[in-house]
């Protein structure tokens, strides 16, 4: 199949498919006589695959660990339930950032007073607390 086909058949865009490739996540696929590029089920399965990886969240690097257990199936699986154990340790700690941001949101709610002119908007003036303090951003929890 070609790359649109292929595209389509793993619920990607076709961008993203070259992206893959150049990452190195997805072989470089056969050539045809006139040089399009020539896919098969393993190159879709392959794109599911990192597709429902991604879904998860989980970073190429990651998505490269799991991929290298695929090609070699005789090793022991012990590297992907240590991956999966550490992926699950930074979502939780996203989590806990998360519920720390809601927290200060819902703070900075109750200022408001509604209604009030800018200069005097609660929740500007604590945005603007130099002593406030500054939750980190869930991207920023995660590192990547």
């Amino acid at each position: 199949m070609r790359i649109g086909e292929l595209a389509l058949a793993a619920g990607l865009d076709v961008e993203t498919v070259r992206y893959y490739e150049k990452a190195g996540l997805l072989p470089p696929p056969a050539r045809r006589d006139n040089n399009y590029r020539r896919y098969d089920d393993a190159a879709l399965q392959r794109l599911r695959f990192i597709r429902n990886c991604r879904a998860l969240d989980m970073s190429l690097e990651e998505i490269r660990i799991l991929l290298r257990f695929i090609d070699r199936p005789s090793r022991d699986c012990s590297a992907v339930d240590a991956l999966v154990d550490e992926h699950l340790a930074h979502v939780r700690q996203r989590i806990a950032g998360l519920r720390e941001l809601e927290r200060q949101l819902v703070v900075l709610q109750q200022a408001c007073d509604h209604a009030k002119p800018r200069a005097l908007c609660g929740i500007v003036l604590a945005l603007g607390d130099a002593k406030r303090p500054r939750a980190k951003a869930p991207r920023e929890l995660h590192g990547r």
